[in-house]
């Protein structure tokens, strides 16, 4: 199967995934300094682009995080690092998933981390997922806890903001039109410290 069909392929896969939204000049320009394009990454592995492509076509790797304007697959630098951990591709699915006690939420998961859309860390593994859930749920919660608006209670909100801001990047524009709303940073760091400034 020719590389343009294989990478068109690919191409319609994430949009089905992602909708069809524009990359501004912006956009780009996040993406390239966050991102690695996908030929880029496999020519400094040693590892064919093709074969890279149907591992993510056939749910065995996930799909790129974004698409350049220019079409480039825009992947992690550290995209082969889990596969690599769990003694390979084909071992990648079961070591994934025993992250999580419970199968469905693991297979959840696993779903979620194929789509290519955790691109709400900077580093994508089971563990930096189960943190940031766990942070967003505490830090989404916090204006309902008994003591709020105190200072015991602001240090500790603070605490939480300010760990979730060292997992997760900025985000971009494009982000907000494909998950069709805030992004978790817009929700859990910035409108929290604006609205419970610190002391």
């Amino acid at each position: 199967m020719p590389e343009t069909e294989l990478k068109q392929q690919l191409v319609e896969r994430f949009r089905e995934v992602n909708g069809n939204h524009p990359m501004t000049d912006a956009d780009d320009v996040y993406v390239s300094a966050q991102f690695v394009a996908l030929e880029e990454l496999c020519a400094v592995h040693g590892r064919d682009a093709d074969a890279v492509r149907q591992l993510m076509l056939g749910q065995r790797l996930p799909l790129p995080g974004y698409l350049r304007s220019d079409s480039a697959e825009m992947v992690p630098a550290d995209l082969f690092a889990l596969a690599d951990e769990a003694g390979g591709v084909e071992l990648l699915e079961a070591w994934f998933t025993a992250h999580w006690a419970d199968p469905i939420t693991g297979k959840a998961e696993w779903n979620s981390y194929l789509s290519g859309q955790y691109v709400c860390l900077h580093s994508v593994t089971p563990a930096t997922i189960q943190r940031k859930d766990c942070l967003t749920t505490a830090i989404s919660a916090a204006a309902n806890e008994p003591d709020a608006g105190s200072a015991q209670w602001s240090e500790r909100l603070h605490a939480l903001v300010d760990e979730l801001d060292t997992l997760e990047p900025a985000f971009t524009a494009y982000d907000r039109l494909r998950f069709g709303g805030p992004t978790s940073r817009d929700t859990c760091i910035d409108a929290m410290r604006t609205r419970f400034p610190r002391p």
